[in-house]
């Protein structure tokens, strides 16, 4: 009789939580647990939350509820990340059944709740950085991937109006350099070839390095470029404050780092900018894009927006219709405002439901243009792409390219795992379509 038990986690949100889902993931499996993709066989199940908007706290409510009436009878049920963080107490009021809580800062703790099976561990929501990842780099790295997150940054100091993580996260903290590439140097081991640095504001990083200096973003990606198992490094989410002169440039000089950057705006209006306290202007952040565009010409650029932030007026969007209309962007993530309790913009009148609505629509057509024409130039040209699996349809693969384009290709499967040329001959709604050369 197999007594092997079975864990199951799903992930909601960030980058951020796929990293630390997949810590979680080493975890269970040095306890001699496997992991199942169906949560109805699993002895244990995982939901690593996200808090940014208020339709993913009630997925989360909505998830459990659906978890706990049709697991196993005996099953145990996990809460983690920054609905766990935030809503601690209010999640055993109003899911009771819940075993373990646990915030983004003391998931390495999931291994004192395995290891005792009469824990009375419960709501675990401390803030130490320091003590999860030096727990968590003695966990073997379970990964059959060539491409990798790595969390080197966690926390935020900005204080956005609108935002929860500096709540949820805690303050700036940022990994030292060596536990980094120590981390990226097994990764490498078992076959990972692209990397992508994570972090709240990862260009905000300052680890140490071996004599206790303060190293910056560019320094570390400079590093990491000396392995030379590592052929792609991107870094994600990036503020524009800490877009400093030689992470600008490292843009132009090292032929490792990928050729896109996510740089979050949120408005392209200085009245809306200021209320959400985000601490730059419209101009500063043309001055960031010229800049970038100096050093590496066709870097492709996306970025984040709130539609109907309060007291957002109709010049205010106009404003960020415009900016969108200057910089041009290869994809961006827009969203409507959504009041998250305990920060300062959830005291304020919410626009109209219809007002917030229409403003979308007109946005995010704009911004699904924009990505079709950015796709549209490179129309028979060809591009190195990473190929990571199979594709939707037989006979195709799928991969990445250097712009962080989704790309299907017609190729055999032994291309998996390799970065390849391939020629594009068609685009879909977000993707390229192409054939790789043989």
């Amino acid at each position: 009789m197999n007594n092997t038990k079975n864990f199951f986690i799903k992930s909601f949100g960030c980058q951020m939580n796929v990293y630390d889902s997949n810590k979680m993931k080493d975890i269970f499996i040095s306890h001699g647990l496997n992991p199942t993709d169906n949560y109805q066989d699993a002895d244990y199940i995982v939901l690593n939350t996200c808090h940014i908007r208020e339709k993913a706290t009630e997925k989360t409510y909505s998830n459990l509820g659906r978890v706990h009436k049709k697991g196993k009878i005996d099953h145990k049920i996990i809460v983690a990340g920054c609905v766990a963080q935030a809503e601690g107490e209010l999640i055993q009021q109003r899911a009771p059944y819940v075993d373990l809580v646990l915030g983004p800062q003391s998931l390495q703790l999931l291994d004192t709740y395995l290891s005792d099976a009469n824990s009375k561990l419960k709501i675990i929501t401390e803030f130490d950085a320091i003590d999860k990842f030096d727990t968590l780099r003695r966990f073997k790295t379970n990964t059959n991937s060539k491409s990798s997150f790595v969390t080197i940054q966690e926390g935020c100091d900005k204080f956005c109006t609108f935002c929860v993580v500096p709540y949820t996260r805690g303050s700036e903290y940022s990994r030292s350099i060596s536990d980094i590439i120590e981390e990226i140097k097994k990764l490498a081991d078992q076959g990972v070839i692209e990397v992508t640095l994570l972090g709240q504001n990862v260009n905000a990083y300052h680890g140490i390095d071996e004599s206790g200096k303060e190293r910056s973003l560019s320094y570390l990606i400079n590093k990491i470029s000396e392995l030379d198992e590592i052929k792609r490094i991107a870094y994600s989410t990036s503020h524009p404050n800490n877009m400093t002169d030689d992470l600008i440039e490292l843009h132009g000089t090292n032929t490792k780092l990928m050729s896109c950057l996510h740089l979050p705006v949120q408005s392209g209006s200085n009245k809306i900018l200021k209320l959400m306290n985000r601490k730059h202007t419209r101009e500063f952040y043309f001055k960031i894009i010229e800049k970038l565009r100096k050093h590496k010409s066709n870097i492709a650029l996306s970025s984040d927006f709130i539609v109907g932030f309060p007291d957002e007026d109709d010049q205010d969007f106009a404003d960020t219709i415009d900016l969108i209309n200057q910089v041009g962007f290869m994809n961006s993530y827009s969203f409507k405002y959504s009041p998250r309790p305990g920060t300062p913009a959830a005291d304020k009148k919410e626009l109209p439901v219809k007002v917030q609505d229409d403003r979308l629509k007109i946005m995010q057509t704009l911004l699904n243009r924009q990505e079709n024409n950015f796709n549209k130039n490179f129309l028979l040209k060809k591009v190195d792409v990473l190929i990571s699996g199979l594709g939707k349809y037989e006979g195709q693969v799928k991969g990445k390219s250097e712009f962080n384009q989704s790309v299907a290709i017609v190729g055999n499967t032994n291309i998996i795992g390799n970065i390849v040329p391939v020629q594009i001959t068609d685009i879909s709604v977000h993707s390229l379509i192409g054939k790789a050369e043989t």
